[in-house]
């Protein structure tokens, strides 16, 4: 009797193991869709020469092969942690949800500064109507005439500032995950982006100076690419830098006067370092194995 028990045993064992393989619960990843991400940060930004068209009362005329450059906060600790000033800088802000896996959508704020760089040669075409500009003297019409502008006399920027208010489509990738602990992870972002411009504008003209003149001046696109290094699950800092082409046709000059406007379209350049936090609303087994990119 003993020795058929054994061979019954020696029969169904791999059947039996097979099994209680089979009903072992398999382990649970809790994967970043469904996650929100929110970050902050600084920017440098450069752009590309334009041909800066202004039109008003008894002017129209471009300024051609105009160059400008941004305008960064000096670095302190009152300029850039003080809360009260968190938006002088040239900063950044976005808000994103991941609707699918690798793949999320964000809504940004990037505050960038435009500074037309004076002492610098370029072009005048146009027509100024005479008597109007007593402190440059440009009067009459003009075909590529040298100039050089000064500060006092003739300048254009937005440094409160050249806002590019824009949605985004990223593909996220993680390349790295400490497996034990998640402690730290390295991702990927490559993304899309388009949106519209909101200018802030100074114009020194004609013997007048008007400063912070509103408007949504225009539409951008661009491109960008990240890197995230991402600490105890949650944290993260994230450099990376962004391309694109601006359109501004329409930015507005002088307050009360929509008909003085200025226009132009350039490409630019920024590099950025954020710093984010990510919230995953459809943790598993607590989030121990997040983030799975």
């Amino acid at each position: 009797m003993t020795k058929s028990l054994y061979i019954i045993i020696f029969l169904l064992g791999p059947f039996l193991l097979n099994a209680q393989r089979v009903n072992r619960p398999k382990p649970k990843k809790s994967y970043a869709k469904g996650a929100i991400f929110a970050q902050w940060g600084y920017n440098r930004s450069y752009y590309g020469k334009s041909d800066i068209n202004f039109i008003g009362s008894g002017y129209n005329f471009t300024i051609g092969g105009a160059q400008a450059s941004d305008r960064p906060e000096p670095f302190s600790f009152d300029g850039y942690f003080n809360i009260k000033k968190l938006t002088v800088p040239q900063f950044n802000l976005r808000i994103g949800y991941l609707f699918k896996h690798h793949w999320a959508v964000s809504l940004g704020y990037d505050h960038l500064k435009y500074v037309l760089r004076d002492n610098t040669p370029y072009t005048l075409t146009g027509q100024i109507n005479p008597g109007l500009d007593n402190e440059t003297n440009w009067s009459g019409y003009y075909l590529n005439e040298p100039i050089i502008t000064e500060e006092a006399t003739f300048h254009y920027e937005n440094t409160n500032g050249l806002n590019y208010i824009r949605a985004e489509i990223t593909r996220i990738d993680q390349w790295y995950r400490e497996k034990n602990s998640a402690w730290f992870g390295v991702s990927s972002m490559f993304g899309f982006g388009a949106g519209t411009i909101l200018s802030f504008s100074d114009f020194t003209f004609a013997g007048q100076k008007t400063v912070q003149t509103t408007s949504l001046s225009g539409l951008a696109a661009s491109v960008h690419v990240d890197l995230r290094l991402e600490f105890f699950k949650h944290f993260y800092i994230q450099p990376g830098a962004s391309a694109g082409y601006m359109l501004q046709n329409n930015v507005k000059t002088r307050p009360g006067d929509y008909n003085a406007i200025a226009s132009h379209k350039f490409g630019y350049l920024e590099y950025h370092v954020v710093a984010g936090w990510i919230f995953y609303l459809r943790p598993v087994n607590t989030c121990d194995a997040c983030p799975h990119w």
